[in-house]
């Protein structure tokens, strides 16, 4: 038993699957039909649950939130978790407390000490140190390059900058610590034809950058791109603008996670309107959204995170094959519009450092499905519905592998409210979801000996980590060493999907990760 102890059982669903296995394992041992023991079984069940309870510590306030935790990722992450047992339902999965610093947060930059740029046509600018650079003009064929120290923060205000390049970035960022890209007036940045590397570097964006990426400011910036609209290989954050982007791959990507406070955008997007991953590390890339305005069209994905999609607030109107995706989606407040072809929110394995959940603790959401092979919340793994609105139209409004749960306000769908969450294609995880133990029984139907049920207590030598049996009383083991089915054989229904190998298992990592960026105060 030492090891089944090990489990802290702490929901509905845990306890569920805590009966269902001893059930399984019993009549696997005696060849006992089922309904000999259901009773003695699950008193049996709550019992050895409340001796666990009791031994963790455990309390009811953890029943509500499921069994779903956002493990711990990499070590070396620049981020870090608000808590390494972030539960859904226990608060923010991402620390914002020091996320913007106060000068990320300043619309109207400081340009007591700035420098004048005004742009030719056919002429790179190239910053090489610290400083704030205020850029206007209009010219083609010219790229604003910074390639300053690693401790250098470098501001560019563009005052009315207008550039058209055929092959380069018309931003592009080399080195620096920060970059801020700040926009007054209107703004027009656009590259019309093949973008030529850099060397080993891909530079595939209008605004590219190696380094960390704020975008603030009072104005407009218009982007057209024959690749992706803004790039940054580091952390990326907005707090301020307003910015209509155009682009044949993704409109705003980056490596790490993308931050944003506020802003205003419009986007059209022959993929993602917005995409955090980083190919080398999949215990990065959170997208976190306080607040804005999003118009989002996207042949793929409206807003996709490799972690975390945690949402604070803001107005959303998606159009995309779908709305939103990552393997872990929180959405606490914010209306939220989505017009899908395939999920309007999707949680999937996109990163082996958390679990695979939907939680909605708040918000306006309106979800319309295309038809065919849709759901409104599609979930690998489980749905968590504790507050907001939400409102599905389409063939199939839910679908999850593991368990869902309607702990809080509204949920309508087709036009009707709904008291639970319905389940389009139950499957249980790891176990037989809608198949019974069919056939006769082996073993003659006894009772291990020394079993005694309601006492909370397993058979004498019965170890399930190592799978030995205890004997019958007439020293002979079940027939077959199974139960039920042909020649005593036990047999269920397909199974759902099983996240790590495990049932019911966190994805555990070796460290921290998603959650906040860490700033220095600039």
């Amino acid at each position: 038993m030492n090891t089944i102890m090990k489990v802290r059982i702490n929901s509905m669903f845990n306890r569920k699957i805590f009966l269902a296995a001893i059930t399984a394992a019993t009549l696997a041992m005696t060849g006992c039909g089922a309904s000999d023991i259901s009773d003695t079984l699950q008193t049996s069940a709550d019992s050895i649950v409340s001796s666990f309870d009791k031994e963790s510590g455990a309390g009811s306030e953890n029943t509500k939130a499921g069994t779903e935790s956002a493990a711990t990722g990499s070590g070396n992450a620049k981020e870090t978790l608000s808590s390494n047992t972030v539960s859904a339902s226990s608060g923010s999965l991402i620390d914002t407390s020091d996320m913007f610093t106060d000068r990320d947060l300043e619309q109207s930059p400081d340009l007591g000490d700035a420098t004048y740029i005004t742009l030719e046509s056919g002429k790179d600018v190239n910053i090489t140190s610290e400083g704030t650079y205020v850029i206007s003009g209009t010219a083609t064929d010219v790229s604003i390059i910074v390639e300053a120290a690693d401790t250098d923060k470098v501001q560019l205000v563009l005052d009315g900058a207008d550039i058209t390049n055929s092959t380069s970035p018309a931003v592009y960022v080399k080195s620096a610590d920060k970059v801020f890209v700040t926009a007054t007036g209107e703004n027009s940045l656009s590259v019309t034809g093949t973008f030529t590397a850099d060397g080993t570097t891909n530079t595939d964006a209008v605004i590219y950058s190696k380094d960390d990426l704020v975008l603030n400011g009072t104005g407009s910036l218009t982007i057209s791109s024959t690749s992706n609209g803004i790039s940054c290989k580091d952390d990326l954050k907005v707090t301020g603008g307003t910015y209509k982007i155009t682009s044949t791959d993704d409109a705003v990507e980056a490596n790490d996670s993308i931050s944003i406070y506020t802003g205003s955008f419009d986007i059209d997007s022959q993929k993602d309107g917005f995409h955090s991953e980083n190919s080398d590390d999949d215990s990065t890339g959170y997208i976190y959204i306080k607040d804005g305005t999003f118009n989002i069209e996207a042949e793929e994905d409206g807003i996709q995170a490799t972690t975390v999609l945690m949402i604070d607030g803001g107005t959303f109107d998606i159009t995309a094959s779908e709305g939103l995706e990552a393997t872990y989606v929180q959405i606490n407040s914010g209306t939220i519009s989505i017009s899908a072809s395939d999920d309007g929110i999707n949680a999937t394995q996109k990163s082996s450092s958390y679990d695979v959940v939907i939680e909605v603790n708040g918000g306006d959401i309106t979800v319309v499905m295309g038809s065919g092979d849709t759901d409104g919340f599609d979930a690998n793994g489980s749905i968590y519905i504790n507050g907001g609105t939400i409102n599905v139209t389409g063939n199939s409004a839910f679908d999850y592998d593991n368990t869902a749960e309607l702990n809080g306000g509204t949920v309508i769908i087709n036009g009707e409210e709904v008291t639970e969450i319905p389940q389009s294609m139950m499957g249980g995880p790891g176990m037989g979801g809608q198949g019974g133990f069919g056939g006769g029984f082996g073993g003659g139907g006894q009772m291990p000996e020394g079993f005694d049920p309601s006492s909370g207590e397993m058979p004498e030598g019965f170890d399930p980590a190592n799978g030995e049996k205890p004997a019958m009383p007439d020293g002979t083991m079940p027939q077959d060493g199974t139960a039920g089915g042909q020649n005593g054989k036990m047999r269920g229904g397909r199974g759902g999907r099983m996240q790590n190998g495990t049932t019911g298992q966190a994805a555990q990592g070796s460290g921290t990760s998603a959650g906040q960026t860490t700033t220095d105060g600039n």
